[in-house]
Order: structure tokens, then sequence, then C-alpha cells
């Protein structure tokens, strides 16, 4: 399979984008296909590593310290260095940009001593590691769960919300810390459609609780499902990442605008001399240069520092990929103790 997919294909991936736990019958019936044929047409995308369900961690600036780190690396050793971050929970996405820097790093820990440790002790250890970057985010107002392809009609996405979890915004607080939870936590985050059933085989509870601790872990804001899909096969292969200076008056109007955006896919203030980062995925350079014209157009309180265009991302919340942006089908999972 190469380029974009095919419309019922598209259909299916946004129907999991907003229900990603939604039953086989349920996504069926809004899709008009019987449930064998819906989960056989998912098990072909799942297999080939064109589409996965990831799960990770979400929050506040107070439940877990999410941080953006720019690596620079010695040429020769670039390729030993990637393997060793893809391998560290810490790191729960690592992308290959075209330089300055050349790895870009979406870091979660638990705490500020966690992310002192990663990027002043351990990355600097790193044979090849030339130096690092760090952007603290002290808020998330968009993020890659709520990016869509826009496949399905308003009534078929409407028929979905009643069985899409409801977690509240990016960064909203949790609501309480639940500390069993870190086996259920493990087992979403290597397969978020993994059933009830399956799970409770694996944890030795039954379904029904499983089901219960779920739904209560996923509407809690503690772990966000996000349907995924392989960069090349999206309609929008490029990916490129901003730094801004915003003045503070105008970060809300600034960040409303972005969000009407369908290609945003994040977007986060940060503590460092550029305090708005935010990524977008495009068709062709062309479209990232015009985006850029609107951006600057639209928002004149905006100062465009920075650009990072991301040429490979080999892990993505958790998930290795190869070089063409597929899953492989392996998963290092973050930090349990950031959710449980």
């Amino acid at each position: 399979m190469q380029g974009p997919l095919e419309e019922r294909d598209r259909a299916l991936v946004h129907a999991l984008q907003i229900a990603p736990r939604a039953t086989w019958t349920e996504i069926g019936r809004t899709l008009g296909v019987g449930p064998a044929t819906a989960a056989a047409r998912w098990e072909r995308l799942h297999e080939q590593g064109v589409a996965w369900m990831s799960a990770y961690p979400t929050g506040t600036a107070e439940d877990l310290h999410l941080a953006f780190v720019e690596v620079d690396v010695e040429a020769p050793l670039r390729h030993a260095v990637r393997e060793a971050l893809c391998r560290d929970p810490r790191a729960v996405s690592v992308e290959e940009t075209a330089g300055d820097p050349d790895l870009f790093l979406t870091v979660m820990v638990p705490d500020q001593g966690a992310l002192s440790r990663l990027v002043l002790d351990d990355l600097p250890r790193i044979p090849g590691v030339s130096g690092c970057r760090t952007h603290v985010a002290s808020r998330v107002h968009w993020e890659g769960s709520r990016w869509r392809l826009d496949a399905l009609d308003a009534r078929q996405q409407a028929r979905l919300r009643p069985s899409a979890p409801d977690p509240g915004p990016p960064g909203h607080p949790r609501r309480g810390r639940m500390n069993r939870d870190a086996p259920l936590v493990e087992a979403l985050c290597q397969d978020g459609r993994r059933s009830a059933a399956e799970i409770a085989r694996r944890l030795d509870r039954s379904p029904a609780t499983v089901r219960r601790q779920a739904a209560r872990l996923l509407s809690s804001g503690h772990l966000s499902l996000r349907c995924e899909l392989a960069q090349p096969h999206s309609g929008w292969p490029l990916v490129c990442t901003w730094f801004a200076r915003v003045p503070g008056g105008e970060i809300a109007r600034t960040v409303r605008s972005l969000t009407t955006h369908p290609q945003l896919r994040l977007c986060v203030s940060t503590v460092s001399g550029s305090n708005l980062l935010f990524t977008f995925w495009a068709r062709n350079p062309e479209d990232l240069g015009r985006l850029e014209s609107v951006l600057e157009e639209r928002l004149p309180a905006m100062t465009l520092t920075r650009r990072v265009l991301t040429l490979r991302t080999r892990k993505r919340m958790g998930w290795i990929l190869d070089g063409s942006g597929r899953s492989t089908g392996e998963v290092v999972t973050p930090d349990p103790t950031l959710v449980a």
C-alpha cells in the first residue's frame, strides 16, 4: 500500500479517531458495513503498520513534565544516538530533522528532577551527543488526539460521539489519582484497541471490571487514546514545527486562530526564549510556505523565530516506526507512574 488511503479506510480511521474504543458494531453501523468487515479492515491496516492505536499520559504541568528537546549529534553516530533514544521511555517521540537540530524529542517525565537528569546528566553521556536545548511546556492547547482526517459527514460524526471518551480540553486538571492502574495503563499503551476480555485475561480481572476501570481512566484525563496513521498515507506527508514569540495578551487569540487550521497537530505554550511551539502537517513544501504566509498575515502580533522540518519520525508516542513512518508493532511503554 502506497500513498493516501482509499476513502473507506479513511472513514474507518476517522471513526476510530473520534471513538477509539467503540465496538465494531458501533463502528460498522456508522460506516454502513458489518462489524466483521470493519474489524477485518482495521486488522489489515494494523498488520501493515499503516494505522495503530496509541495510549499515552496526559494532564497539566502539575501532573507530568512535558518538554521538547533539540539534540545535536555528530554525524557518524547519528544512527546509534537515535536508536538509544528510541529505547528510552522518557523520549515518547523521536524525529529526525533536516538539521539544527539533528533530532527532536518529545519528552514526558514525572517531575523536574527527572527532566534535569535526562537533559543534564543522561543525554550528554550518550556517545555522539554534542549538545541539546530544552523547551519546557507550560500548557498544552492542542495535541494529536484532536487531529481528524475529516472523512465522515456531520451525521456520522454525531453518531459516534456518545461512544467517545470525554477527558475535557487539553491541559485540564486531572480528576484524582488512581494508584492501582499501572498494569491497565501498560496494556492499553501496547494496544489501545485491546479488548476488555483480553486485558482481563492478562490482568486476572473480570471483563466487566476492566471495562469500568478503562472507562474511568480515560474519562479522568490521566490517559489519552489516539488512532495514528503512518505519515505517507495521511495525505499530509510533511511535518514542520515552528517556534514563536507572542505577547502574553495575544496568546488566547493566537491559539484560537491556529486551531482553525485542520493541519494543526500540536500547540503548546513553552518556557523558553520562544513562548509558543506548534506543529503542522502539510502536503508539500509549497503548502508550508503558503501556511507560513497566512499565519504572518493573520497574526501580526506573533513573531516566528525558528522552524524545524521533520524528515522522518522514528518513534511516535511510544510506537517504534520504520523508515517509511509505518508502525513496526513494537512499543516502548511510557513510564506508568506518569499515570498511576
